[in-house]
């Protein structure tokens, strides 16, 4: 199995290299190219909506649900038609189970618990 810590410090300092050689504007807009290559953003701490881990779920609305979305687009995974709504539908669940799955080591329930949480912001 390969390092994700490696692989991720490799694709971050990737994208960091490009950013800087396109300018910071351009690299923090720049879409998500893929599962496992976080756009700057993310690579920063998070997207601002939200800084805590608290459990959350299909059904909850507001800037928890924002924060989950923006983290899993930044991971190339799609949350629906909508992108960051700030509601935890069907898309953002079917998303969390799959970004769950694809990271490995999560329960694949589709609920951001601390660990979820964990691992978007890794």
């Amino acid at each position: 199995m390969f390092n994700r810590r490696k692989l991720f410090s490799t694709v971050a300092a990737t994208v960091l290299a490009a950013g800087l050689s396109v300018g910071a504007a351009g690299a923090a807009t720049a879409a998500p190219s893929g599962h496992g290559q976080p756009s700057v953003s993310a690579v920063v701490g998070g997207c601002g909506y939200y800084s805590g881990n608290a459990l959350t779920v299909k059904g909850n609305t507001g800037n928890r649900v924002s924060e989950v979305q923006c983290l899993l687009l930044s991971w190339g995974f799609s949350v629906g038609p909508d992108g960051v709504d700030g509601d935890f539908g069907p898309n953002t669940y079917n998303a969390v189970r799959a970004f769950q799955g694809w990271y490995g080591g999560l329960v694949i329930d589709g609920k951001v618990g601390v660990n979820t949480w964990r691992a978007l912001r890794s």
